[in-house]
Protein backbone atom coordinates (compact mmCIF):
# COMPACT_ATOMS: atom_id res chain seq x y z
CA UNK A 1 0.00 0.00 0.00
CA UNK A 2 1.75 3.81 -0.93
CA UNK A 3 1.60 6.58 0.81
CA UNK A 4 2.81 9.34 1.39
CA UNK A 5 5.78 9.72 3.27
CA UNK A 6 6.59 13.06 5.74
CA UNK A 7 9.67 13.86 8.21
CA UNK A 8 9.39 15.04 11.64
CA UNK A 9 12.91 16.68 13.20
CA UNK A 10 13.22 16.16 17.23
CA UNK A 11 15.97 17.80 19.16
CA UNK A 12 14.88 16.64 22.40
CA UNK A 13 13.25 13.99 24.24
CA UNK A 14 9.18 13.59 23.60
CA UNK A 15 6.17 12.82 21.79
CA UNK A 16 6.72 12.94 17.71
CA UNK A 17 2.80 14.82 17.18
CA UNK A 18 3.08 13.33 13.89
CA UNK A 19 -1.14 13.42 14.06
CA UNK A 20 -2.86 10.62 13.52
CA UNK A 21 -3.06 7.31 15.50
CA UNK A 22 -1.14 4.65 13.26
CA UNK A 23 2.02 5.33 11.25
CA UNK A 24 5.01 3.92 10.40
CA UNK A 25 8.73 4.67 10.66
CA UNK A 26 10.67 4.13 7.39
CA UNK A 27 13.92 5.74 8.07
CA UNK A 28 16.22 7.62 10.29
CA UNK A 29 18.80 10.34 10.44
CA UNK A 30 20.56 11.34 13.09
CA UNK A 31 23.59 13.85 13.92
CA UNK A 32 25.46 12.12 16.83
CA UNK A 33 28.46 13.70 19.08
CA UNK A 34 31.34 12.79 20.46
CA UNK A 35 30.04 10.78 23.40
CA UNK A 36 28.33 7.47 22.39
CA UNK A 37 24.62 7.86 23.07
CA UNK A 38 21.26 6.11 21.58
CA UNK A 39 17.89 7.02 20.02
CA UNK A 40 14.81 4.96 21.08
CA UNK A 41 11.44 5.12 19.38
CA UNK A 42 8.60 3.73 22.44
CA UNK A 43 5.27 3.16 20.72
CA UNK A 44 2.28 5.32 22.79
CA UNK A 45 3.84 7.47 25.54
CA UNK A 46 7.68 7.47 27.63
CA UNK A 47 5.67 4.09 29.28
CA UNK A 48 5.06 2.43 25.98
CA UNK A 49 6.73 -0.06 24.46
CA UNK A 50 10.26 0.45 22.78
CA UNK A 51 9.85 -0.53 19.26
CA UNK A 52 13.65 1.10 17.75
CA UNK A 53 16.73 0.87 20.05
CA UNK A 54 19.92 2.63 18.19
CA UNK A 55 23.05 2.55 19.73
CA UNK A 56 24.90 5.94 17.96
CA UNK A 57 28.70 5.64 18.43
CA UNK A 58 30.76 8.52 19.46
CA UNK A 59 32.54 10.79 16.75
CA UNK A 60 36.42 10.98 17.26
CA UNK A 61 35.89 14.12 15.31
CA UNK A 62 33.47 16.25 17.05
CA UNK A 63 29.75 15.69 15.60
CA UNK A 64 28.46 13.04 12.68
CA UNK A 65 25.57 11.87 11.45
CA UNK A 66 24.16 8.22 9.78
CA UNK A 67 21.42 7.49 8.58
CA UNK A 68 19.04 3.78 9.12
CA UNK A 69 17.22 2.78 6.03
CA UNK A 70 14.12 0.97 7.60
CA UNK A 71 13.59 -1.96 5.21
CA UNK A 72 9.83 -3.64 4.17
CA UNK A 73 7.27 -1.76 5.43
CA UNK A 74 8.90 0.10 7.94
CA UNK A 75 8.17 -0.46 11.80
CA UNK A 76 4.44 -0.01 12.74
CA UNK A 77 3.43 2.37 15.43
CA UNK A 78 0.19 2.06 16.74
CA UNK A 79 0.19 5.49 18.87
CA UNK A 80 2.16 8.37 18.09
CA UNK A 81 5.71 7.63 18.51
CA UNK A 82 7.62 9.00 21.58
CA UNK A 83 11.47 9.66 21.19
CA UNK A 84 14.24 9.80 23.74
CA UNK A 85 17.31 10.83 22.91
CA UNK A 86 20.72 10.39 24.41
CA UNK A 87 23.80 12.28 23.29
CA UNK A 88 22.32 13.04 20.05
CA UNK A 89 21.82 16.16 19.15
CA UNK A 90 18.35 15.90 16.95
CA UNK A 91 17.31 13.41 14.90
CA UNK A 92 15.25 13.65 11.80
CA UNK A 93 12.29 10.66 10.88
CA UNK A 94 10.39 9.82 7.76
CA UNK A 95 7.16 8.37 8.27
CA UNK A 96 4.34 7.29 6.51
Amino acid sequence: MQTDVKSKTLSSTGAANVGGSRTRVKAIYFVNGATAGSVSFKDGGSGGTELINIATPANTTGTGSMTVLIPGEGVLFQADPYLTLSNVTSVTFFYG
